[in-house]
């Protein structure tokens, strides 16, 4: 069905120089959901795909205690746990699984440049980009110190493990506003910590929010620290009136600490070559992974600014995989 590649022999076993070139039919950036989906699909279809771990092997599951919202894991799985499961369901079928990080691409020619790690060259006929998105932090110590603990960047993930309890969300958007009322369907109440006098967000949004009895708005607030035993948020230390006259340190008592002020796409080295909208994720023809470049496809949270679960990630990355075998058998028929 598919036209022979020139591999070396022996070229998946072999350490490759700064010189070397290496071609393959399909590779896969990335090694979170949607990559690990992606490299299951795509090895089952005979196209041998070659996938990069990258910096976060098992993307930003790995960083997360428990999930207990994806099917097929009724008692719960840590995310560590899960995205080795995934791994070994991709090798089980032929994925071969490297690590190391892609740092420049080329998409200007039918073969597809990538470089791995400044050194190594790969072409492949096709290129699954699943880098994931990266949420931002305010840069605290305490952020790492309570990572797991109670500190989480999405509330839809994390917020289930806080029913009955009190949490703060940090952010004046959209986002923010609607973590905020998420969670106020499930906790006895929620601070949403504002830096500025207003918010960001929509007109509804911003109402729907402040007409939710149990959401205390924090206005010109900012966050300074939190607290807490045994790596388990117990509450915060915020300043009101930072630089101001009136400037004083405020405590509140929380058990989770919800940070609402985006994601950035890992799709920098990309953007050249993709249509990508203000923020960075990777636009894709609606229905499909398929990006303007053919025989590039998108998955996961590199491409997905509004859902950012595991479950949709993974739909997205069986979605590439069978585009570009697709793309690979009509180009070869």
């Amino acid at each position: 069905m598919f036209k022979p590649l020139d591999l070396k022999e022996g070229s998946e076993k072999q350490t490759l120089q700064p010189t070397d070139v290496e071609r393959v039919k399909c590779l896969i950036i990335g090694s979170g959901p949607a990559g690990y989906t992606a490299a299951i699909y795509a090895s089952r279809a005979n196209i041998y795909p070659v996938m990069y771990e990258g910096l976060q092997p098992g993307g930003q599951l790995t960083t997360t205690t428990e999930v207990e919202n994806y099917p097929g894991y009724p008692e719960g799985v840590t995310g560590p746990v899960m995205m080795e499961d995934f791994k070994k369901q991709a090798q089980r079928f032929g994925a071969d699984v490297r690590w190391g990080m892609a740092t420049k691409a080329d998409f200007s020619g039918e073969i597809h440049k990538v470089w791995i790690d400044d050194s190594k060259l790969i072409e492949a006929e096709t290129v699954i980009i699943a880098t994931g998105a990266t949420a931002k932090y305010l840069g605290l110590d305490d952020e790492k110190k309570y990572a797991g603990g109670g500190v989480s960047a999405c509330a839809t993930c994390d917020g289930f493990f806080y029913r009955g309890k009190d949490v703060a969300v940090v952010g004046g958007g959209d986002t923010a506003a609607e973590e905020a009322m998420y969670l106020a369907g499930l906790c006895r109440k929620v601070y949403l910590i504002v830096r500025r006098d207003e918010l960001r967000a929509s007109k509804v949004m911003s109402e729907r929010v402040q007409r939710t009895p149990n959401v205390e708005i924090l206005w010109k607030h900012q966050t300074k620290g939190l607290t807490g035993d045994n790596g388990v948020v117990e509450g915060a230390v915020l300043v009101k009136n930072k630089g101001e006259a009136g400037e004083e340190e405020v405590k509140i008592k929380i058990d989770g600490f919800f940070l609402a002020i985006g994601h950035k796409p890992n799709s920098e080295i990309f953007a050249e070559f993709m249509d990508t909208d203000e923020v960075g994720y990777i636009k894709t023809i609606p229905g499909t992974s398929k990006t303007k470049v053919p025989g590039v496809f998108a998955c996961g949270d590199v491409q997905d600014s509004h859902y950012r679960q595991a479950v949709t990630a993974a739909g997205s990355g069986c979605m590439a995989a069978i585009d570009a075998e697709r793309y690979l058998s009509e180009k070869y028929s």
